[in-house]
């Protein structure tokens, strides 16, 4: 089985837009600082922050990467290429990016997979691009016949929250030249097409009545598991995959603006209090930028402003669902990802609308 990973031209800005005057703010840039400072103090030499689990891992690294830090590069340049290399290290023989329980399978390795994907096209590193092509083989290899994940290693189906995992590594991995297979690309949007579910009403009543009422993406595609987690990864999904007009973008979206709306700044500044827990905030703020126009520019600052008054003095935050050191770790990487997501420095953030279908 060959999964079709060739190299192909790359069409992303030889350097990223600059941001707007209003998107980062003399707090968000001392937040961003103050952030990074916690999370190299806390790495060691290892690369890995005491964690097995290699998603979390790269998801240190990409916090670094979102500001401007590439590997081997500059202040923080090692501490990215620690772990960096330990994700690469430790990955399985057969691509797979996971130390941990096979239930956790696709979850890091989707992750993972994603930050690699990052980390090649802002340095072309050929040690990261050969894990990359084989984590992106497994990818393709266990994708079930309906076009989801599952938490293990197999080609078998799930939900939302593993599609939308594989969704940003397959992108990730297009944006830095691969190609991906185009059967594994379609079969993946029409499962989370399938996902979208009407607030009111059933599913079965044809395309024009869900356009009429509200609704959005859930976790299994019923009426249950309506976060706006979900709503924000089935948002992100159909963008990775280049959808950008489908109606169900904008449906889903008035969810996850709603939350931001309502979620209120912490009562104490310094708490570790982020506005969302770290999984929720990953997916939303991205969601929020990939969509962009007048709800980035409505939204973005509360979502900004609340993730900063939160901070600790220490420079970390701590909101679930991991706990404890890794869940400091998660958290902190997260709130400094999305105050980052301004400076554009991540090839998956520079806009550039590559044709996902392209692959064989």
């Amino acid at each position: 089985m060959a999964a079709a990973m060739a190299v192909s031209a790359v069409r992303l800005p030889a350097q990223p837009p600059a941001a707007e005057e209003w998107e980062i703010t003399p707090q968000s840039e001392a937040a961003i600082e103050k952030g990074l400072a916690f999370l190299a103090k806390r790495q060691g030499a290892a690369g890995n922050w005491g964690m097995n689990d290699l998603g979390l891992v790269a998801t240190g690294a990409l916090a670094f990467m979102a500001a401007g830090h590439t590997p081997g590069d500059g202040e923080y340049g090692p501490t990215v290429e620690r772990a960096l290399d330990y994700v690469i290290a430790n990955a399985k023989p057969s691509g797979l990016l996971n130390m941990s329980i096979p239930h956790r399978d696709m979850y890091n390795h989707g992750l993972a997979t994603f930050v690699l994907g990052q980390a090649y096209g802002m340095t072309n590193d050929r040690k990261v691009g050969a894990a990359l092509d084989k984590a992106l083989r497994v990818i393709v290899q266990t994708q079930g016949p309906i076009g989801s994940w599952d938490y293990e290693a197999r080609p078998r189906d799930g939900d939302l929250s593993l599609c939308v995992m594989q969704a940003k590594a397959l992108r990730s991995a297009t944006d830095s030249g691969f190609e991906i297979p185009r059967k594994t690309i379609e079969k993946a949007i029409a499962r989370v097409q399938s996902m979208y579910h009407p607030k009111h009403g059933v599913k079965n009543q044809g395309e024009s009545k869900l356009r009429d009422g509200p609704g959005q993406f859930t976790y299994g595609g019923g009426g249950s598991g309506d976060t706006p987690a979900m709503a924000a990864a089935g948002v992100v999904c159909l963008q990775e995959f280049g959808k950008y007009d489908d109606w169900r973008i904008a449906k889903s979206m008035e969810k996850v603006t709603g939350e931001i709306a309502r979620a209120k700044l912490p009562e104490k500044a310094g708490t570790g209090q982020l506005p969302f827990d770290a999984y929720t905030l990953y997916y939303i703020g991205q969601s929020l930028y990939q969509v962009g126009g007048q709800g980035w520019k409505d939204h973005y600052p509360n979502l900004r402003d609340r993730i900063i008054k939160g901070q600790r003095p220490d420079g970390g935050w701590l909101v679930g669902p991991v706990q404890g050191p890794p869940g400091e770790v998660y958290s902190t990487a997260v709130a400094v990802f999305v105050l980052a997501i301004p400076y554009r420095y991540l090839p998956i953030l520079q806009e550039a609308k590559v044709g996902v279908l392209a692959g064989r």
